[in-house]
């Protein structure tokens, strides 16, 4: 565990993180706590991010690595992240082979006495990988999106909680009291799904989306996921996939069409146009809402955003979903790059 002067000194060492050239990108986020923090956690995805700050709340300085908006499947973390990882106490990496670069760079960096825990693997056996549109078996590497489940989502934040507690037992009171309001939140928001979802028929509970990050959601609360249009390579669709998906989606009678603003692809209005069929391309698979700081900008407020999306999208009401309160319980000072 470093001190605090370790801290203060690597704080004005570390360069930027995000290729953007802003200055004031290492500065402390509005309001943070002037308690010392105890830890220094390195998270790389938003969302990841926004569970671990949940957790730990004031006791940890939280730098994420992957910007927002950034695809996190083919992200290569600049050579100023290493500088990061050598000082962390904790990496959090969602696992599953979705950040494998970040993920050796972290092993060739860690200092002896630090941990790189990868939550995914943590949770979810490797019986219970799901291989898909999106991620062939062929290529070895399952469907990493966990958090867009709720259920998963809890059991990532237990992960953080034992994790913490096992390098700062001093803090022991601190990370269950945020793990338990982390988890009553995100079962507030999962109830709040199940009671829109009503709204819709069951065979009406279908996702057609450019980039399958649904599969354990799917899963766990009944929805049917038709189609992925984006290749396995993460290249645009070929003229024979769009053929395929217009006579999939005419077969199925699918109502919308869910992209990505991390994938924006001409594909999906060529697709709507053909068919007749809205799409819609504002789904956030690690791009918080709003700005860091902001009450939205947290897992809560993402995943809420995308299931009134999708709900209100298919023709169903998300009255339970507007009505929830998804201000983090516990303030969020940690570090997005932009």
């Amino acid at each position: 565990m470093r001190r605090l002067s370790a801290l203060l000194v690597s704080a004005l060492l570390v360069l930027p993180l995000a290729a953007c050239g802003d200055d004031d990108a290492t500065a402390a986020p509005a309001g943070t706590s002037a308690a010392e923090p105890v830890l220094r956690l390195v998270t790389t995805v938003a969302p990841i991010t926004s569970i671990v700050a949940a957790v730990a709340g004031d006791r940890a300085r939280i730098d994420g690595l992957v910007p927002e908006g950034t695809n996190s499947h083919t992200f290569e973390p600049p050579p100023s992240a290493a500088k990061v990882l050598s000082e962390a106490d904790v990496v959090f990496i969602n696992g599953l082979k979705l950040e494998e670069p970040t993920k050796k760079l972290a092993e060739r960096n860690l200092a002896d006495d630090a941990r790189l825990v990868e939550l995914g693997d943590e949770v979810l056996p490797e019986s219970d990988w799901i291989f898909d549109f999106s991620f062939p078996e062929k290529d070895g590497k399952p469907n990493p999106h966990l958090w867009t489940d709720p259920t998963y989502a809890i059991k990532y934040a237990e992960v953080v909680r034992d994790t913490l507690v096992d390098v700062d037992a001093d803090g022991r009171s601190t990370y269950e009291a945020n793990y338990t309001a982390f988890s009553e939140q995100a079962t507030a928001l999962s109830d709040a799904l199940k009671k829109d979802q009503e709204s819709l028929a069951p065979d009406e509970r279908e996702l057609l989306t450019y980039h399958d990050a649904y599969a354990y959601f799917a899963k766990t609360y009944g929805w049917k996921v038709v189609g992925a249009i984006q290749p396995s390579d993460f290249a645009e669709p070929t003229p024979k996939d769009i053929a395929r998906l217009i006579d999939q989606i005419q077969a199925e009678k699918v109502k919308a069409i869910f992209g990505s603003e991390v994938f924006p692809s001409d594909a999906l209005a060529e697709i709507g146009k053909a068919t007749g069929v809205h799409w819609e391309d504002t789904l956030r698979d690690d791009d918080l809402p709003g700005a860091p700081g902001e009450p939205e900008h947290s897992w809560l407020g993402l995943m809420r955003s995308n299931y009134v999306t999708i709900l209100t999208r298919l023709g169903g009401t998300a009255d339970a979903l507007k009505a929830l309160d998804t201000t983090p319980a516990v303030p969020d000072t940690a570090s997005y790059p932009q």
